[in-house]
């Protein structure tokens, strides 16, 4: 096609919907924050069960980074220590990340009693390390990851305290 044939935008056009795409981009990125100072907490209805990781009611995403942090707050207001960085390294080592994943080899399997979850915890620490306010679920990211974190500390000062198997 010759050069005096083809069609030309007009630079104003090109500039116009190039402020718009910007101005539609910033809008969309703007919408979840506006959202979030502005919504209020639904409440469940009576008789149903939510489970404390698929909640998004507390502001935290149903991911490994909300799982921990949502176990963090918790684990600030019954005073059990221990740090992001520590809770992680030791997810995955434990189970990279995976809050289903089951340990059906060791020597606790070997008893009947595998270990479970984000942090590989058995049945009866979880139990005895349960934290009021976590689901009673040892696959619940957050509850898994907060009694093995009670554990620890009672154990081992911090969850930050361990670097191996536990």
């Amino acid at each position: 096609m010759l050069a005096a044939a083809q069609h030309r935008t007009p630079r104003r056009n090109r500039i116009i919907r190039t402020l718009v795409a910007a101005g539609t981009g910033a809008a969309v990125l703007a919408l979840p924050l506006i959202g979030a100072t502005a919504a209020s907490a639904a409440t469940p209805a009576a008789g149903s069960a939510t489970s404390t990781a698929s909640t998004t009611l507390a502001g935290y995403p149903n991911n490994l980074d909300g799982w921990i942090r949502e176990s963090l707050a918790i684990m600030a207001e019954k005073k059990i220590p221990g740090s992001y960085n520590g809770i992680y390294r030791n997810i995955i080592r434990e189970s990279s990340g995976n809050p289903r994943a089951i340990n059906l080899w060791d020597s606790n399997a070997a008893k009947g009693i595998p270990s479970k979850g984000l942090l590989q915890v058995i049945d009866p620490t979880f139990n005895a390390y349960h934290v009021a306010g976590t689901s009673f679920d040892i696959y619940d990211p957050v509850a898994n990851i907060t009694a093995a974190c009670n554990y620890a500390a009672a154990r081992y000062g911090s969850m930050d305290n361990v670097h191996g198997a536990y």
